[in-house]
């Protein structure tokens, strides 16, 4: 079965505080709980819900209205969309509440240290720090560090353990994982604790599927594969492919950001330093520091905000499209189907990118 949620035009009225996403035979619904009212959407219905069990699913969607808990996975250095993600997951208060920030480092952005440094200095810019842990997790891959996981110490520890504890923690709902740099930290606490499949919701940024290649997935091919292994509810934030639907899509310009983003948010009385030097007292400055420092690509000059936008469709899963496959692996090629691997996973594409920026720059200037 392919369930497919598109983007459709409809009316939500007051603010979104909630979204539960519902999963049975031949149907999915969204019940979008607001302020004011709760809307329910179903895409490919097949069959109605009875009375009681429609009541009993918004009892508890509406008992469950406190904040998603959210584990947010990283490799802050790397370019300059983790930064914008992770303060729009710090800014989004209201929706989310980030229990922890784990970094990881990949070949972009230099080692552990520095995607520490740079998920630090964020979180203190957002007024943030101190408030929820921060972590190290993994510098090396799954490959040269699974097999060291019943040792006093292994690579990544810090961070694995967490999510470990925290997700055995969770009740009820499952522990959002959204990770948007290699896979290694996750594949690591699923392998070292089984038990936790079934407590995480993981929501991973990256791939260009059904193409191949792609930064994060490269990064640790092997920490893909074992997540794919698992029965851990995984979800797939689509980077491209060439046909333009993914997270690649979600693009702004310098002038954008220097419209929108200089001189925003909380104000430091110390100034931090910056990642090319400078001071700055709030992200809304180091933003547009952020953007004057890094390459800008294609006809209208842009960058794109892959991270911030897995973050979006958590928060609001109308501004993309979803569809269901059988779990595919990995090789050294690209990407192998197996069309009757009884095992699902979801795949995010389509998204809606005005309304994703739209609220990005909304949030920030909270």
């Amino acid at each position: 079965m392919t369930v497919e949620l598109q983007p459709e035009p409809f009316s939500i009225p007051g603010e979104v505080k909630r979204v539960c996403v519902f999963r049975y035979p031949e149907s999915v619904s969204l019940l979008f709980l607001t302020q004011n009212s709760a809307t329910m959407k179903r895409t490919k219905q097949r069959h109605l819900l009875p009375v009681l069990a429609l009541g009993l699913l918004m009892a508890s969607c509406q008992a469950g209205e406190e904040k998603i808990k959210v584990i947010f996975d990283t490799d802050t250095n790397n370019e300059l969309d983790d930064q914008h993600a992770l303060a729009y997951l710090l800014q989004n208060d209201e929706i989310f509440d980030l229990v922890a920030v784990t970094v990881n480092a990949t070949w972009s952005g230099g080692g552990i240290e520095e995607q520490y440094a740079e998920a630090k200095r964020i979180m203190k810019l957002c007024g943030k720090l101190g408030m929820m842990p921060l972590l190290k997790g993994a510098e090396r891959s799954f490959e040269e560090t699974w097999e060291t996981l019943d040792e006093p110490y292994y690579d990544g520890m810090d961070a694995v353990e967490y999510i470990i504890s925290r997700a055995r923690e969770s009740k009820g709902e499952p522990l959002v994982v959204i990770a948007v740099g290699k896979l290694t930290n996750l594949a690591l606490a699923l392998e070292k604790a089984h038990d936790i499949s079934g407590r995480i919701r993981l929501v991973w940024l990256g791939s260009n599927y059904p193409e191949p290649g792609e930064y994060n997935l490269a990064n640790d091919r092997e920490a893909l594969n074992y997540v794919l292994s698992t029965d851990v509810p995984f979800e797939m934030v689509l980077v491209g492919p060439a046909n333009g639907t993914g997270t690649a899509s979600v693009r702004v310009t310098r002038e954008e950001i220097l419209q929108h983003m200089a001189g925003i948010g909380h104000t430091l009385r110390t100034a931090v330093t910056g990642r090319h030097g400078g001071e700055f007292f709030s992200f809304g400055d180091y933003s547009v520091n952020l953007f004057e420092n890094a390459e800008m690509h294609g006809e209208e000059q842009s960058r794109a905000l892959f991270d911030m936008a897995a973050v979006a469709i958590v928060k609001n899963p109308a501004w993309a499209g979803a569809r269901e496959i059988p779990a595919p692996r990995y090789e050294e090629d690209g990407w192998v189907d197996i069309p009757g691997n009884t095992r699902k996973i979801l795949l995010w594409d389509h998204f809606d990118r005005d309304a994703i920026v739209a609220d990005f720059f909304a949030v920030m200037r909270k």
